[in-house]
């Protein structure tokens, strides 16, 4: 499977352009041969949106005038991309959207919306309340957003039910510099994802936006690890960029069958345990 990861910078509200940016490496990806493109969260509309959140959420359907051009173009590569989702009540949400062959496979809405710091998600945008595998071309997959992959829980319940890719999206601002002069939340990110590797065994990869918005700095290094935790990939700091990587499926077969920790998890435990612990 050959992935890959689409690092850009967003423009605040401009969907269009965002759009056309998206078709424009789309077509950088197919011409590479690739199976599938990932972009980072709010690919389409840009991070910092606060108040026009409504004016730039948009319908994974056939027509809508966005994802209408994005399903034509999955007929030729798989992609995931993110946006605002508005349900029929009316809530917004930060979305991922999976399509593949003219179709809207899977849509992930963030379960964790950070709202400390300098973050405000919480006052403009609903919970998502599911986290689900699902299955692709290429087998079992897991989405997640930025934060929801720093609580060990999702990509835990993507690992249970099935997923042995997890794809993860974020637009994470820089924060920090350590005494490698190195970004701290680039660290910490880095390490995470390369623990979640090793603990579940699986594919992750990561794409990340770059450029500045509202006076925040995201700082790209989108990364792959495969099923042994052992970097694939890496995409640059600090600029835009179209990374590719091929993805050796049987890996998982090779790293599970030396390593059977799938095999030996202890669901009912973890289930019994926690319904004694919320009972309290």
């Amino acid at each position: 499977m050959k992935l890959a990861l689409a690092q850009i910078n967003t423009k605040l509200g401009d969907v269009d352009a965002n759009l056309e940016k998206h078709l424009n490496l789309i077509g950088d990806a197919v011409a590479r041969s690739s199976d599938l493109i990932l972009f980072p969260e709010l690919s389409l509309t840009g991070y910092t949106l606060q108040d026009i959140t409504p004016t730039v959420a948009h319908r994974p359907t056939a027509d809508d005038p966005i994802f209408r051009q994005l399903l034509e173009a999955s007929r030729e590569i798989d992609m995931v991309v993110g946006f605002v989702d508005e349900d029929e009540r009316h809530r917004f949400y930060i979305a991922d959207a999976y399509l593949s062959q003219g179709k809207v496979i899977h849509v992930h809405h963030k379960v964790y919306l950070p709202t400390y710091g300098l973050f405000d998600e919480g006052r403009f945008f609903a919970w998502g309340d599911s986290i689900r595998a699902f299955d692709t071309r290429f087998g079992r997959v897991g989405m997640l957003i930025c934060e929801d992959f720093w609580h060990v829980s999702p990509p835990y319940l993507l690992w249970l039910d099935g997923a042995d890719i997890l794809l993860l999206t974020s637009a994470s601002p820089g924060r920090g510099l350590n005494n490698e002069d190195k970004l701290e939340s680039a660290r910490w990110v880095e390490h995470t994802n390369r623990a979640y590797a090793n603990l579940f065994t699986s594919f992750v990869a990561h794409s990340n936006r770059v450029g500045y918005e509202d006076g925040l700095n995201f700082w790209g290094g989108s990364t792959v690890y495969d099923p042994n935790g052992d970097l694939l990939v890496k995409a640059p700091y600090h600029e835009e960029a179209l990374t590719f990587v091929e993805l050796d499926l049987n890996q998982l077969h090779r790293t599970r069958a030396r390593l059977p920790l799938l095999r030996d998890e202890r669901t009912h435990l973890v289930q019994a345990e926690l319904n004694r612990i919320l009972s309290k």
